[in-house]
């Protein structure tokens, strides 16, 4: 990935012109959500989740699978990388680049991750993490297209908060918004 956060004159801008970072909760812990769920919230089919799994391109960070009938758990994070790779793909981005930005974006941790905007050209894929990056790029005269990762941040917390979780150990946790018969009957169970 081009573009490595530094300004051209050595300058560090922050990127609170494209969005405010003071909106984001931390990354929930120990909480995963299985393949049906994480497939909800990214926007994605069962079978794509299931080939980028086996693939190595997005693994669950929860709980992988172990055997026939186990099931993945993905953490908010294997979400919101979901999601993002669903764009580049639907933009037309290769393959070798989204692997390239998904090893790019591992390397993150939450905080600094929520401060990025992946800009592409189609051909190669960028870093910005300033507004003066992102007007260099648009500079250039190709059309690009971006992605800030303190949305999509929010799209996901949005979905996932009427979405049922749970813990590597089984235990099932109810949604927010999120309450069904089968759902209750859990919480009863867990409880009693």
């Amino acid at each position: 990935m081009g573009a490595e956060g530094a300004h051209p004159t050595g300058e560090s801008r922050s990127q609170g012109v494209l969005f405010d970072e003071s909106t984001l909760r931390p990354v929930p812990e120990g909480i995963g959500y299985r393949g049906p769920v994480a497939c909800s919230a990214a926007g994605i089919t069962y079978r794509q989740l299931d080939y980028w799994a086996r693939t190595g391109l997005v693994t669950p960070s929860v709980r992988d699978a172990s055997g026939s009938g186990s099931q993945r758990l993905y953490g908010f994070r294997d979400i919101l990388i979901l999601r993002i790779v669903k764009r580049l793909i639907d933009t037309g981005v290769s393959l070798a680049n989204i692997r390239a930005a998904v090893d790019h974006l591992d390397q993150r941790s939450g905080e600094d991750l929520a401060g990025l905007t992946i800009m592409s050209d189609g051909a190669s894929i960028y870093e910005c993490r300033s507004a003066d990056e992102v007007i260099d790029l648009v500079r250039g005269g190709q059309g690009v297209f971006g992605i800030a990762v303190g949305s999509v941040w929010r799209e996901v917390e949005g979905t996932l908060a009427a979405l049922p979780g749970e813990r590597p150990d089984g235990d099932h946790l109810v949604a927010d918004g999120a309450s069904d018969e089968l759902a209750e009957r859990r919480a009863r169970r867990s409880v009693g």
